[in-house]
């Protein structure tokens, strides 16, 4: 067994918990991949200050409200860990530990994206939920902790959408023949996640001479690597055609590159893979 393969359930007790458990029950599967949950703990709110009221009550009643302060800090800290460990154990029976290499429930202190990089170099595979959808394509951002991961870690990151988690019966790669889509394409052909399902190249907009050659030798990638590939134009934008595109598919799970363009281009005019990622209702891998 390879533990440096291991997919990784970031859970956090929200609504897609139970979604995000299965999504990497499903995906440790399909990789005959160890199954790691994990839920990062984050330094709760501090309380807020007493102000220096030693000269209206006293110093003693001070120094008792700043103790009486600690103590609640301490209990607080106490309730968070044994909801955290309540909620592993939960996830935990939820996983039949007979369908994968080899599972194990971590609790680890700290930010969701830092402990993610910490434990980047044993990881194939991140799952997590967003928590809010949007119904347009600048009403909502996206998801802080999701954004963050995605942007920051190298490791191939799953993110579901919705509370529950049904196995995609083929897939749709957003393709625009950039570099960054072409990365896409050759590790989906490399990986044996999606192998066996019917797939679907997307490009979205009026497509250059260029692009049609980059989309036809993705198609060829993939037909080679052993896929059962398809093509398709969609008229409009990324952010709309394409989830309309994937609402007519059914049950599908949706691949991108992550992040092409430089971070100064995506403050002016926005991402796709962040549009893309709050707009979409089924599942999204995104890979660098």
């Amino acid at each position: 067994m390879n533990t440096h393969d291991t997919v990784y359930a970031c859970i956090d007790g929200l609504a897609t918990t139970h979604a995000v458990v299965d999504g990497a029950l499903w995906a440790a599967q399909r990789l005959q991949a160890p199954l790691a949950l994990l839920h990062a703990l984050e330094r709760p709110e501090p309380m807020p200050p007493v102000g220096d009221y030693s000269g209206v009550i006293g110093m003693g009643a001070q120094d008792l409200l700043l103790q009486r302060l600690n103590t609640l800090d301490e209990e607080r800290s106490q309730v968070a860990q044994e909801a955290a460990r309540r909620m592993l154990a939960e996830a935990q029976a939820r996983v039949d530990a007979a369908r994968v290499p080899s599972l194990q429930a971590l609790l680890r202190q700290g930010e969701l994206t830092d402990v993610l990089l910490e434990h980047e170099p044993s990881a194939r595979l991140f799952v997590l939920g967003r928590q809010h959808r949007a119904t347009a394509a600048r009403k909502l951002r996206l998801d802080y902790r999701v954004e963050g991961v995605v942007r920051n870690v190298r490791q191939p990151v799953m993110v579901v959408t919705m509370p529950e988690f049904v196995a995609p019966a083929g897939f749709v790669v957003a393709f625009d023949g950039s570099a960054t889509a072409r990365r896409a394409v050759e590790a989906v052909g490399r990986s044996p996640l999606l192998r066996g399902m019917p797939g679907l190249l997307a490009l979205a907009g009026e497509p250059t001479l260029e692009m049609l050659e980059a989309l036809q030798s993705a198609q060829s990638h993939l037909e080679a690597s052993g896929f059962d590939i398809t093509t398709q134009i969609v008229p409009g934008v990324p952010e709309e055609a394409l989830p309309a595109l994937l609402q007519s598919h059914g049950n599908v799970l949706l691949v991108l590159g992550a992040y092409g363009h430089s971070r100064i281009r995506q403050l002016i005019v926005g991402s796709t893979t962040s549009a893309l990622l709050r707009l979409c209702s089924v599942p999204v891998l995104v890979l660098r």
